[in-house]
């Protein structure tokens, strides 16, 4: 074992940056990478700042030295690129061809867990099959199975994310045609979406903590997706023009939406907020947030640039499940979604509401303004006015200011009187 832990307790709680350097050459005999040898000096760092309350500019230096050994490992070696291809141990070999088919196709990660669930799922299903050998039958009777199930069966949409991912398991990676999963469909039920009053908005938002507010304004305010306002970066911001530009959105999609007015002064603190934290964080050598594509690796540096970061960041940094890499993500869907469940429940709503809802009713309330519908379309980021067309029939006067014929039945027998 290493000298350094051998070292008397005493001892051991100070970190210079002679006893760090010598530490972080002993990992790299070992064959440690820079990425993993710049975690080590960060820890490091880390644990100075908690004993001493600070941490010391030389070894800022050596976590910055091996910060940029590592962005340019990442940017030319081999080894690296496989690092981005990080999957989790003892998985059927499979199942890492289907990952890597789908991140060579630039799939989200989202969609990549719930194919891979699929996947795994159908072969417990067979489980004295191999993938290859598994027949028609077998697939058609575990979608059946989804169907049956005695918890009451999958919904519509559910099974048809079933489908589509055993139809990209066996087609796009193994190259076998399923045809009749392809030209089968789930037969989803018309629902009108849920919508919330204005009322019952500012019931549930004033039942928000305060650093959760800002969340609904913009998902109410702008008509933003629940995973579109967790994935905000400051650069989406565009406070002089009024607009958020929502990069990436459903169907890879880029579109401007409206930026609350009244949201702006709550925007400009939670930014600085922002850039407080990203400022602690370079100085510990960290700093670096997720890039989409290949930018990482064209522009090493950007990743740790302030308008890359995320507004609604983390308060902890964490492991990138795809590329094993440490940095700071965005949120988790939790971090709005168990708040808004119990700010409904206290509201007397009885609604069976969700974030998503704010979605809905942002459409809905601006068609009862008299917004043009086109122009609502664009705002949703729909792709066809159909789509947009819903929202007629759960507004608050549908049509031209309908009246029930009971209303007049009343109101005539009471003339009558």
């Amino acid at each position: 074992m290493y000298e350094f832990w051998k070292r008397p307790v005493d001892e051991t709680l100070a970190i210079d940056r002679e006893r760090l350097v010598s530490f972080l050459r002993y990992l790299k005999s070992k064959g440690v990478p820079p990425w993993q040898r710049q975690q080590a000096a960060v820890t490091a760092g880390r644990y100075q700042t908690m004993i001493t309350g600070e941490i010391d500019p030389a070894i800022q230096e050596v976590v910055r030295t091996l910060a940029d050994l590592a962005a340019a490992q990442r940017n030319g070696d081999q080894a690296a690129a496989e690092k981005e291809n990080h999957f989790p141990d003892n998985e059927p070999e499979v199942v890492s061809e289907m990952r890597k088919t789908l991140r060579r196709r630039r799939y989200k990660y989202d969609t990549e867990k719930a194919y891979v669930g699929w996947v795994i799922r159908l072969l417990h299903f067979c489980p004295n099959t191999t993938p290859e050998a598994i027949t028609e039958s077998e697939i058609r009777n575990f979608l059946s199975s989804l169907v049956t199930n005695e918890s009451g069966g999958v919904s519509a949409s559910t099974l048809r994310q079933a489908k589509s991912a055993l139809l990209f398991l066996f087609q796009q990676v193994l190259g076998r045609e399923l045809g009749f999963l392809e030209h089968s469909e789930a037969t989803k039920p018309k629902k009108l979406p849920v919508v919330l009053t204005r009322g019952e908005i500012a019931s549930i938002r004033q039942g928000l903590p305060k650093n959760k507010r800002l969340m609904l304004d913009l998902m109410y305010g702008g008509g933003l997706r629940h995973k579109e306002c967790r994935r905000l970066r400051i650069k989406d911001l565009q406070i002089e023009e009024g607009t958020i530009l929502v990069r990436d959105g459903k169907g890879e999609k880029d579109r401007i939406t409206v930026l609350p007015q009244s949201a702006i002064a709550d925007v400009i603190k939670k930014i600085e907020e922002c850039r407080t934290r990203h400022q602690r964080d370079l100085e510990r050598g960290e700093g670096e947030v997720h890039m989409p594509d290949a930018l990482a690796r064209k522009y090493p540096s950007e990743s740790r640039r302030f308008g890359w970061q995320w507004l609604f960041a983390s308060p902890k940094t964490r492991t990138d499940p795809r590329s094993g890499r440490h940095w700071r993500h965005h949120v988790s869907e939790d971090y709005l979604a168990k708040p808004f469940t119990r700010a409904l429940q206290e509201s007397g709503c009885v609604k069976n509401a969700v974030p998503h809802s704010l979605r809905h009713s942002f459409a809905t309330h601006l068609l009862e303004d008299g917004a043009d519908i086109r122009t609502v379309q664009e705002l949703m980021g729909h792709a066809d006015v159909k789509t947009t067309m819903i929202y007629l029939h759960v507004m608050n006067r549908p049509g031209l200011s309908v009246r029930s014929p009971l209303d007049r039945l009343k109101n005539d027998s009471k003339e009558a009187e």
